[in-house]
């Protein structure tokens, strides 16, 4: 490993030789000499064993120690906390003309950050519906305009909700929806949730309710203003009442307290 770790640094420092020229920086083995990095030293590699620089390898520090034996000349490669390389060459010497060396950023060979290599980014529908959105709005349409046959009406404090037909296509189902005010109120909506019940209201423990995903909605207002009637598309993915089974469809006032509970079984 010692020998691959050097001879990377060998070439590392080869490559960047000949784009610039390297500062030398002398060392002997009677002397520490101290080197600052404007960064913490994150890893320092020599490029031959009669070098030995030290650093702190457990808490980041900005300097190191080098120290020396006799010996042909080699290179330190240091990378600091930001990324930022250095590189320099080593020289044995009896006589050292610094003992202290203060590095600036400038002297930044360049950066370890890794090539970013750009992706296109993979097209996804927002859901699995996405591709049918169309289809949805045709065949919502559709329904708005063909006959129905008012399957279930519930009227309070002058809102009435009305389910008029239940249609199926592929595998959706569809409800066509009418709210009518006459309230003498407007009417602005919170919500309107679609459940499948189970059991008697009245008899809590026996009683549950499961809400129904709403993969579309089509032409439902905001509100309905007093003395007029909204008809809307709902889409659900299709599904099958049980025996006991109820369809519930509940309208909230948004500002208010008038609330419409609708329940029917097909």
């Amino acid at each position: 490993m010692k020998i691959l770790i050097t001879s990377l640094s060998l070439i590392f420092s080869m490559s960047i030789s000949a784009q610039q020229q390297l500062d030398t920086i002398y060392a002997n083995d009677q002397k520490n000499v101290a080197l600052f990095f404007p960064n913490p030293i994150r890893q320092g590699i020599t490029g031959a064993s009669h070098f030995v620089f030290t650093y702190n390898r457990e808490k980041e520090q900005y300097f190191g120690l080098l120290q020396a034996k006799p010996g042909t000349e080699s290179n330190l490669l240091t990378v600091s906390s930001d990324g930022s390389v250095y590189s320099y060459i080593l020289k044995y010497s009896e006589k050292l003309p610094e003992l202290n060396y203060f590095i600036n950023e400038n002297e930044s060979i360049g950066s370890e950050l890794p090539i970013k290599i750009k992706q296109e980014p993979e097209f996804k529908p927002l859901n699995e519906y996405a591709n049918r959105i169309t289809h949805f709005q045709k065949f919502s349409e559709y329904s708005l305009k063909s006959n129905f046959e008012r399957l279930e009406t519930k009227r309070k404090k002058g809102i009435k909700v009305q389910l008029q037909k239940i249609a199926f296509d592929a595998s959706e189902v569809y409800l066509v929806i009418e709210v009518k005010n006459k309230s003498g109120i407007d009417f602005e909506i919170d919500y309107l949730d679609v459940y499948r019940t189970n059991g008697n209201n009245k008899r809590k423990a026996s009683y549950q309710r499961l809400q129904q995903e709403v993969i579309y909605r089509h032409k439902i207002p905001q509100s309905v203003t007093d003395g007029e009637s909204q008809r809307f598309v709902y889409v659900l993915p299709k599904f099958v009442l049980g025996d006991n089974e109820k369809l519930m469809q509940e309208l909230k006032e948004l500002k208010g307290g008038r609330k419409v509970v609708l329940e029917t079984r097909f």
